[in-house]
């Protein structure tokens, strides 16, 4: 093939993924490389050179993860499923035209008509118009899943040459020995060097965990004098495992029961063929899945009842075979036990069914956080020395290091991850009391599995723990606190007394066991956890009000010194910044003292998570311009706060426009040290201020981490009750990252 066409390295950075065999696993590789780009680069692109044709995809790969987008489920219009995961979880801007150079359809056309140019020239002319919109580029290699393993071999040392692509090697240790992976990987690298690529990186993913030191060890040795940044990732049965919604899919089941437990784990399966006591004796391992005859009512029966046992591990579901239902005498059972398995009823035989069940691949949704957060903190964690691999693939032409190189901007990613770096930092116990939530419980499992904050659960410990088990929620319990109020004895007793202490003044609560009343609320005793130095903050909401979570705190925490109200503001994370939005949540009306508050506690918010305040005191008109109440109010409001904090830069009245533009700025205050770049927003009003907020994250797409409460002397913050699992671990950190800033006493 053609080497005419070599090109200069993308202007910001890129690398090239390739894979020495089918099913090395790629996708995890790309989903951690990614992950740490964008922790110093925002406009990051994902590229495949070649993708599977639509019409020959195959889904015969023994892949270790296989990504895919959860909204594809038309087998008909299959896209590339790294490609719509990848760019769906990073909100990369690109089309799905834009992330690949062409199909294997017509690479093959193209190859045996021996216009080998004319494919580099439109892999390369696409790779081209995608890196005019990016500063880094991930490309991956392809799938392997064709015939021509050699030709595709060959046919990635090229496309990567002529990209200009730095190459990290992936290689497949899956029940290899340690000489015959470390020489799979040998062979794939001397072919790459004698080609002349530039291989900057070597993983080796699927290893057994007891190897994984010896094979780092032996890699190390072969290639101590290239200096090349090595990774040997560990075998983890909850990447490889399949959803029980994986295995209905594969086996195209029609499910019967059980229709909100489909997310579980299947770790593995089990053919009940033999009487109920028999097949009881070889239910040995959690997540089991259960195949058996749709006539066979006894192991239905038994098995719910199993799952329900402390004396039987819990089960993932059962599959019911040959299109035979139970009587409905035992679906009527069924339907009125209250923990729900799903049973799932299919055509084929319980042989094929089984073989099927073997053959079905473990598929990663862009909603699947668990497994998202387990795939990018494994590259991570076996990464050796992450530092250098980012020196190695992000310089530029000068060899400087991104912080110098890229404008500063502060990506979404960005922002968080160095809030989760800040809340590694100086660990801080976050009470949630909302334990029994499903949301709760696997935000609290990325959360412990990341090792960022200690938590404690409020609930009985045994119904927290079945729903572990009904949702398939890899959590270990025992990472955690579990206290259930009302068998927390000294606990509750402590905190009783304390909040009679503080209340009984107010008349309503007339005695100790009023306050014991009180306190058995799940909001009202994780506030006293955090009140008395048992908890640094706490989260809720997900399940209650606004008033429910706020209330005690405001009773027992209260405002810390300086500070009149408790107020919100809403961290608006954009593609290149992140600005801050108070009041959107708390105050409906508040007045020119309060809203002097809310602009000093905003500052004070904004700076806790690395954010230069620059204080927007917003109204309808700018500077001296405008007339009447509302405009008088935000002008009184500014003099009193910049009174208050000399030190801070604050601007005001100013409008919206003035405040972010710095064209319009410079024609309507042009002397202002805020205008134009304003950081921190303080709107007049709850209803201004919750409009901009919801509209602006409409319209460009910006992630809103909120509301976070400010002014309590200690943090508590509220979650919106239809929150996702991700916004719940954002404000888990926020809370961490507030705890930190209380002095310790």
């Amino acid at each position: 093939m053609s080497e005419s066409q070599n090109t200069s390295p993308c202007k910001g950075g890129s690398l090239y993924i390739t894979s020495t065999e089918q099913g090395s696993g790629k996708a995890l590789v790309s989903l951690g490389v990614i992950d740490i780009v964008m922790r110093s680069i925002s406009k990051v692109g994902f590229f495949r050179p070649i993708i599977q044709s639509r019409t020959a995809a195959s889904h015969e790969s023994n892949d270790y993860v296989e990504f895919y987008n959860s909204a594809e489920e038309e087998d008909n219009d299959v896209h590339d499923e790294d490609i719509d995961f990848i760019t769906g979880h990073f909100r990369l801007n690109q089309t799905y035209d834009e992330s690949f150079g062409m199909s294997t359809d017509q690479a093959a056309k193209l190859l045996g008509e021996n216009r080998e140019d004319d494919l580099l020239d439109v892999i390369i002319g696409k790779y081209k118009a995608l890196e005019a919109k990016c500063d880094f580029i991930v490309c991956e290699g392809s799938d392997y899943l064709s015939k021509g393993s050699a030709v595709e071999f060959n046919l990635n040392q090229v496309i990567a040459k002529n990209l200009g692509c730095p190459i990290v090697i992936l290689g497949s240790a899956h029940d290899r020995p340690i000489a015959e992976a470390c020489q799979q990987i040998s062979i794939s690298v001397d072919s790459y060097r004698s080609y002349e690529a530039n291989v900057v990186g070597i993983c080796l993913n699927k290893a057994d965990p007891d190897n994984v030191q010896s094979l780092k060890a032996e890699l190390e040795r072969l290639y101590k004098e290239d200096g090349y940044s090595l990774c040997v990732i560990p075998a983890d049965k909850r990447l490889s495992c399949p959803r029980m919604s994986d295995v209905v899919k594969h086996l195209k089941g029609h499910v019967l029961s059980g229709h909100n437990y489909m997310n579980g784990l299947v770790r593995c399966s089990l053919v009940c063929a033999m009487q109920l006591q028999n097949a009881l004796k070889w239910l040995k391992e959690d997540d089991t899945l259960l195949v058996t005859s749709g006539d066979r009512g006894d192991i239905v029966v038994g098995a719910l009842q199993a799952h329900q046992s402390r004396n039987y591990p819990r089960l993932a579901g059962i599959i019911l075979t040959g299109g035979v239902l139970p009587e409905p005498s035992i679906l009527r059972l069924i339907e009125g036990l209250p923990a729900r398995l799903p049973i799932v009823s299919v055509q084929t035989g319980t042989f094929e069914a089984a073989s099927q069940i073997n053959a079905v691949h473990a598929r990663l949704r862009s909603t699947d956080q668990e497994k998202i957060s387990l795939s990018i903190q494994a590259f991570e964690e076996h990464l050796v020395d992450t530092k250098a691999f980012e020196r190695k693939i992000l310089p530029d032409a000068n060899n400087q290091s991104p912080t110098n190189r890229v404008n500063k901007v502060i990506t979404p990613k960005m922002f968080m991850y160095s809030l989760v770096e800040q809340s590694k930092a100086k660990k801080q116990h976050i009470v949630m009391p909302e334990g029994t939530d499903p949301r709760i419980l696997k935000a609290a499992a990325i959360l412990v599995e990341r090792d960022i904050v200690n938590i404690t659960l409020l609930g009985n410990k045994e119904k927290i723990s079945n729903y572990v088990s009904q949702y398939g929620i890899d959590l270990n319990l025992d990472r955690l606190k579990v206290v259930d109020p009302v068998s927390s004895g000294e606990a509750l007793e402590k905190y009783a007394n304390m909040y009679y202490e503080l209340r009984k003044h107010k008349g309503t609560v007339p005695n100790i066991d009023a306050a014991r009343d009180e306190c058995l609320d799940l909001s009202c005793f994780g506030t006293m956890m955090v009140h008395c130095g048992d908890a640094n903050g706490m989260v809720s909401g997900a399940r209650h009000t606004t008033q429910h979570t706020i209330r005690p705190a405001l009773q027992i925490i209260k405002t810390k010194p300086g500070f009149k109200i408790v107020s919100s503001v809403f961290l608006m994370c954009l593609d290149h910044h992140v600005l801050v939005y108070g009041d959107c949540a708390v105050n409906p009306n508040p007045s020119a003292e309060q809203l002097a508050d809310i602009a000093l506690a905003s500052a004070e918010t904004a700076q806790t998570f690395g954010i230069e305040p620059k204080v927007a005191m917003l109204s309808y008109s700018s500077g001296d311009s405008g007339k009447g109440d509302e405009v008088e109010k935000v002008r009184e409001a500014t003099r009193i706060a910049k009174e208050r904090r000399p030190d801070l830069l604050i601007e005001g009245p100013i409008q919206y426009d003035a405040a972010v533009d710095k064209d319009v700025a410079a024609s309507k205050m042009p002397n202002s040290p805020v205008a134009g770049q304003a950081t921190v927003f303080v709107f007049p009003d709850l209803n201004t201020g919750n409009n901009t907020y919801k509209a602006v994250q409409r319209e460009t797409g910006a992630i809103a981490i909120g509301p976070v409460l400010q002014g309590l002397k200690k943090p508590v913050n509220d979650l919106s009750r239809g929150c996702t699992v991700e916004d719940i671990v954002n404000t888990v950190v926020i809370t961490a990252c507030q705890g930190q800033q209380i002095p310790s006493v």
